[in-house]
């Protein structure tokens, strides 16, 4: 009998699947890439979640979350000089995007 984490994981699974068709389809389509690293992240599979968060700052090299998905999976790899450089760069971006939204007119 299957418990809640085995469907868990199994919803994790059909999502990468969809999501390789969707990237396929439109290698450019950010949200089918930050689902994809997101899937992977949540299957222990940080090196791919790595490279689909690398191919989003191929699009954006200013996207948030793209690298703090790159920081999270270096910090489970144990690689603690490369977390840490890709967190400073995603709080840096996030402070940017934060002066620049409350700059008047």
């Amino acid at each position: 009998m299957m418990n809640a984490e085995d469907h868990y994981y199994n919803g994790v699974e059909e999502a990468v699947a969809e999501y390789a068709v969707a990237i396929e389809m439109n290698p450019q389509f950010s949200d089918a890439l930050h689902g994809m690293a997101q899937a992977r992240y949540a299957m222990e599979q940080f090196d791919a979640a790595i490279e689909a968060a690398e191919r989003i700052l191929e699009i954006d090299p200013d996207d948030v979350l793209a690298w703090t998905t790159i920081s999270r999976a270096y910090q489970k790899k144990g690689m603690v000089p490369e977390a840490e450089a890709a967190g400073s760069k995603a709080k840096i971006l996030g402070w940017k995007q934060t002066l620049k939204d409350q700059k008047p007119g």
